[in-house]
Formats: C-alpha cells, sequence, structure tokens
C-alpha cells in the first residue's frame, strides 16, 4: 500500500513515499481503517528526526491521528462495524492509506465534521482541553495568554478558552495569522514579532499581568511571558515548536506565585484513563453542539509530505496541517 515513510533520521527530505508498504497485520481487538485524512504534529516533527521521546523502530510509518472508515474489525471488537466513521489516534502510522489501530484507540467521527477536521481534532483539541480545564483550572472571567495562537494547538486554546469564560490574549507572529485568531474570538492581539510581548501585555492588563499562559512555542517567548504572569498565575508548557527548550529564572516563581505546570496529553491518558475518556465526550458534546469549529486551512495530499511537514517547521501554519489520502 502507499505510504510515507522514515528509513533513516532527519528532516522531511530524508522520508520516501513508498506503494509496496506492508499490508498492517490485525488482532482480535483491531480495526482496520480506510484513512481518508490524517493530521500533522509537531511531535511528528521530532519523531522523524529521532527527537520524541518515544520513538518508534525503524523503519516507519509517521502520523499519529487520523480519520476514515472501518473496512474490517477484529473477532473481539465490540465497539465497531465496518462502514463506521472513526477517528484514530496512536504513536505513528496515519500517513498511509490503511492503518490498524485497537479499537479503544477509536471514537466515532463527530457529527457534522468532514474528514480532514475530524483528523486534526484529537491530538488538538485533547491537549488544550486538558490544558485549560485538569492543569490550569482556569475560571470564567480569568485571562489567558495564547502563544504561536494561529497554530493548531493555539486556535484550539483559543476556541476551548473563549467558551470556558476567560478573556483571550492571542499572541503570534504576522498580522495574517493574528487575523484568524480575531475570527475565533480572541479579545486582544499581539504581533509579537513587531512589538514587545511583556510591554503590550503589561498594557492590557493594567499592569495586572495574565492568570493563565499557554505555550506550545518555547525559545525567546518563554521568559518574556513569564514575566508577564499575575499572582498565582499558572504557565503551561505544551511543546517547544521553536526549537529551543527555554531556561527560566525560578526566581521569577518566587516572587510571582506562580506555577510552571507541564502539560503531557499522552501520558495523562494512560496515568488517568477515565477522566480522558471524560474529557473526549464532553468535547464531543461540544463538537455535535456546533459550539467547536476545527480550523483546517492547510490540506496537502499524501504526495505532497514534504511540503506539509515543511509549512509546520517554517511555522507557516494556519490552524491545522492535514495530508489526505482519498
Amino acid at each position: 500500500m502507499k505510504a510515507v515513510v522514515c528509513k533513516e533520521h532527519g528532516l522531511p527530505e530524508k522520508l520516501a513515499l513508498v506503494t509496496d508498504w506492508p499490508e498492517p497485520e490485525m488482532g482480535d481487538n483491531d480495526v482496520l481503517i480506510d484513512v481518508h485524512a490524517a493530521g500533522l504534529n509537531f511531535p511528528d516533527v521530532l519523531m522523524i528526526q529521532g527527537k520524541y521521546q518515544t520513538q518508534p523502530d525503524m523503519p516507519f510509518v509517521p502520523g499519529g491521528e487520523s480519520a476514515g472508515v472501518v473496512s474490517a474489525v477484529g473477532d473481539k471488537v465490540t465497539r465497531f462495524k465496518p462502514g463506521d466513521k472513526v477517528v484514530s489516534m496512536g504513536g505513528a502510522g496515519a500517513f498511509s492509506e490503511r492503518l490498524v489501530a485497537n479499537e479503544f484507540g477509536c471514537f466515532p467521527m463527530p457529527e457534522g465534521l468532514t474528514f480532514e477536521q475530524a483528523a486534526g481534532v484529537s491530538i488538538t483539541y485533547f491537549t488544550s482541553y486538558y490544558a485549560l480545564k485538569q492543569r490550569a483550572n482556569i475560571q470564567p472571567g480569568e485571562t489567558l495568554l495564547v502563544l504561536g495562537a494561529a497554530g493548531g494547538v493555539g486556535v484550539t486554546a483559543i476556541e476551548l478558552g473563549k467558551l470556558m469564560g476567560a478573556k483571550v490574549i492571542a499572541a503570534a507572529s504576522s498580522a495574517e495569522k493574528l487575523a484568524l485568531c480575531k475570527q475565533l474570538g480572541a479579545d486582544e492581539l499581539i504581533n509579537y514579532s513587531e512589538e514587545s510581548l511583556k510591554d503590550r501585555v503589561k498594557e492590557m492588563t493594567g499592569g495586572r499581568g495574565v492568570d493563565v499562559v499557554y505555550d506550545p512555542v518555547g525559545g525567546d517567548y518563554a521568559e518574556p511571558a513569564v514575566r508577564s504572569m499575575a499572582w498565582k498565575g499558572r504557565y503551561l508548557v505544551i511543546g517547544f515548536a521553536s526549537g529551543p527548550i527555554p531556561s527560566i529564572p525560578l526566581n521569577l516563581a518566587l516572587l510571582k506565585g506562580c506555577s510552571l505546570v507541564g502539560v503531557f496529553w499522552g501520558r495523562f491518558t494512560g496515568e488517568e484513563p477515565e477522566e480522558n475518556l471524560n474529557n473526549i465526550h464532553e468535547l464531543w458534546e461540544l463538537f455535535s453542539a456546533g459550539k467547536l469549529n476545527p480550523v483546517v486551512t492547510d490540506v496537502f495530499p499524501l504526495e505532497q509530505y514534504e511540503d506539509a511537514f515543511n509549512c509546520l517547521i517554517d511555522r507557516k501554519a494556519r490552524g491545522k496541517v492535514i495530508l489526505t489520502t482519498q
């Protein structure tokens, strides 16, 4: 079958599109999915370079989330049948025509979403919901600063922050990206490529600072964001899309009485599976009610996988980057 394969670690040009990748083997508890669309995330970029915290054996097919149609089920599968539309999440394997997944790693596709939209909901929305609900315990009326606000996870943080009653300040690197953030409901905008993040936050909050920082970027913006926090603020460490892992002076946490809070949704699913399932059910209700509308502006056929990866690496993405196979 057709698949994007990582045979040696490196940047996207090291990947290969093959047409003879072996068909996946299905166990008793597995479902076979005809993949229609797959979401591309920053962990995929790290994984093909050998830099992610969990690495598949080489060679492997990257891609941790997808949407498609069940074509076959194992003998012990009870939750799905052939023809069901599903969202699947896992460590790798989605950048291919067909995928095998454990039935408990799949969920019915939310009503009203396209395959392209559904392929991108799991990692981004699940991460942001867990971050804002469990890790930040964000409250109505609090102020949320979202860095990298036009990226895949950033746009979900804006949407969910507004639904949770927060005032949202969106920070991004261009006017085009900030226009998208405004459409999603952001209350205030900061172009941190042209203006001081710390000074603008101080101005917008009357010197008080923000209650929650959502940071998937890291790098040079981390310390100014910490310095922009209010008393008892919560700084959510989502990831490091800019590359460098920042070093933050810990005296800032002391002076501001703030918390640096790690957000690792992948581990949360194993440590607290019931809470994770509850989150998913709540999110599915929001999708079904039309209160969440996944943003997909960058869609590439599987053959253009290199362009898709570079869209993410070069930080050109607005919303979710999707690969399609159908």
